[in-house]
């Protein structure tokens, strides 16, 4: 943590959750730039912004990210795949990237981004992954192996390019990249148009995590689950619609789970949760519009292997931190809480189990010293 980043601690003055080892599963590339940086590539590009002031930028990306819309939501990531479209570009990023994880105290995190974006300067599909890697593996280094990064290289799913990209992945599977992710608007660009993909990385054995469940509903995770064969959901707060609270009469609350939830609880899927992103685009406008609302307590209350994510850092203004302080001073959360949701996100991670165990070792151990 550095001097100058706010301390979050869990309420009635608790442990500091910055110093908390966590596990990051769900954190998008060109969602996580440093205000001055996008000022100081742009400037160095001649590429025209929004503000010029780091401060004023960093606000204007909160600002435009909070439409209650995904589609507007994404409209922002024009601004930033603008400045990492060269190796250099890319590599600052990245180590930009993971020393700002170092800082909030992962241990272990997935990046995950999408290469097809970031061709514009004239690099192949491999030498944006070979650039990240660079950028990743410099962090790393300069860390002293306290931290661990995975890429998770996305597809982009209106586009027609998935199968390349997957084809991408496993080519550099021993060079970094641990799975394989389709992202962008969901509405209407469902997991089955890209089931040529899908297929191909289940006959490689690569896993495989969607993004559903956050702007469309049960029909884009029931075809992420079918079609896209994936391991863990990309936010996935949608499952919510196919559960039936009711008055038990006694003060107490029945749950009856779907067909579809059901599947995804007991099976023990992950799903990637980011509470600020989802009030950001909607995804659980159904149900409120404030954190209290958020269908995150219930879901782990009955068993769902609930993890905690940021998405995209810059637009929501949030560090891993934050979401854990937010949700336990909503909910109540103590550290056995938080500890649970690390260790979900280790167990849900596509390491070995060999690497997983290690990471819920420093979990645990880390939460009984705080």
């Amino acid at each position: 943590m550095s001097a100058d980043a706010p301390t979050h601690r869990l309420p009635d003055a608790g442990a500091v959750i910055d110093d908390l080892p966590k596990v990051s599963l769900h954190d998008h590339l060109d969602g996580g730039l440093r205000p001055a940086t996008v000022v100081d590539l742009a400037d160095q590009a001649g590429i025209e912004l929004p503000v010029t002031d780091p401060e004023a930028l960093g606000a204007w990306f909160a600002d435009q990210s909070n439409s209650g819309s995904l589609v507007e939501y994404l409209k922002t990531f024009d601004v930033t795949t603008s400045v990492m479209q060269t190796a250099p570009q890319l590599h600052r990023v990245a180590k930009e990237f993971v020393e700002d994880l170092v800082a909030d105290g992962v241990v272990y995190g997935e990046i995950r981004w999408a290469p097809e974006q970031h061709l514009r300067g004239g690099l192949t599909l491999d030498q944006t992954v070979e650039a990240v890697q660079a950028g990743i593996e410099e962090a790393v280094d300069a860390a002293g192996g306290s931290i661990r990064i995975g890429q998770l290289v996305t597809a982009m799913r209106h586009a027609d390019r998935s199968l390349e990209i997957a084809e991408l992945a496993v080519r550099h599977r021993d060079r970094g990249v641990v799975g394989f992710d389709i992202a962008g608007a969901e509405a209407g660009f469902p997991p089955a148009n890209h089931r040529a993909a899908f297929e191909y990385l289940a006959s490689e054995l690569f896993p495989v995590t969607v993004h559903a469940g956050e702007a469309d509903g049960l029909a884009s995770i029931r075809s992420a689950l079918v079609d896209g064969r994936a391991l863990r959901l990309g936010h996935g707060v949608r499952i919510f619609e196919d559960i039936t609270l009711s008055d038990a009469g006694d003060g107490s609350t029945l749950a009856s789970l779907g067909e579809v939830a059901s599947w995804v609880r007991d099976r023990e899927i992950p799903l990637e949760v980011a509470p600020q992103s989802n009030l950001q685009t909607g995804a659980i406008a159904a149900w409120g519009d404030d954190l209290a609302d958020h269908p995150f307590d219930v879901l782990y209350q009955l068993g769902f292997r609930v993890t905690v994510n940021t998405d995209n850092r810059l637009m929501s203004n949030t560090s891993l931190s934050k979401e854990l302080a937010l949700l336990a001073g909503t909910f109540g959360y103590d550290l056995d809480d938080l500890a649970a949701f690390q260790i979900n996100a280790a167990l849900g991670s596509f390491l070995p189990l060999e690497d997983r165990e290690e990471i819920i070792a420093t979990i645990t151990a880390g939460h009984q010293e705080a």
